[in-house]
């Protein structure tokens, strides 16, 4: 998809669910890593993460419903924030998603055993050994093994 015709997709979804015009610019931004995309209160401009428009038609679509809502509620001096009940209210009225999907499909998991009271502790990242200790028991920590968490898709 490209920039333009990202721009169209912004416009026609905000005509066509909010009944307004989207007056700004929309943007892919490479940048973004767990955030699907980004209103931005100066200049309300969109960016919106590249690799949230490579899934389905709908899901994208949901997330562009959901920076509208941020965009057209702040333009219009509402609760635009994630808290607020005018937020919560439009979102769900016009059906965009809440949370952004999870896109990282395979993550390595470490798997730490404690010595001294055989607990098994499961980490994102690597850590090391000689300076980290067992918060149970305070033991020593070795290494056990790595495996790979696939995603639900």
């Amino acid at each position: 998809m490209t920039e333009e015709q990202l721009q169209l997709l912004v416009e026609t979804t905000s005509w066509n669910f909010f009944n307004k015009p989207f007056k700004h610019q929309a943007f892919f931004n490479s940048r973004l890593k767990t955030t699907a995309g980004r209103y931005h209160l100066t200049d309300h401009h969109l960016d919106f993460n590249p690799k949230m428009a490579a899934l389905s038609r709908e899901t994208f679509i949901g997330i562009i419903k959901h920076e509208l809502c941020h965009y057209h509620l702040h333009i219009e001096n509402k609760g635009y924030r994630h808290k607020d009940a005018d937020f919560k209210e439009l979102l769900t009225r016009t059906g965009g998603l809440r949370y952004a999907p999870d896109i990282q499909k395979n993550r390595n998991l470490h798997v730490y055993k404690c010595q001294k009271c055989q607990l098994s502790i499961t980490r994102r990242k690597r850590i090391n050994t000689k300076r980290f200790v067992c918060g149970h028991c305070g033991g020593k920590l070795f290494y056990e093994y790595t495996y790979t968490k696939r995603s639900k898709k």
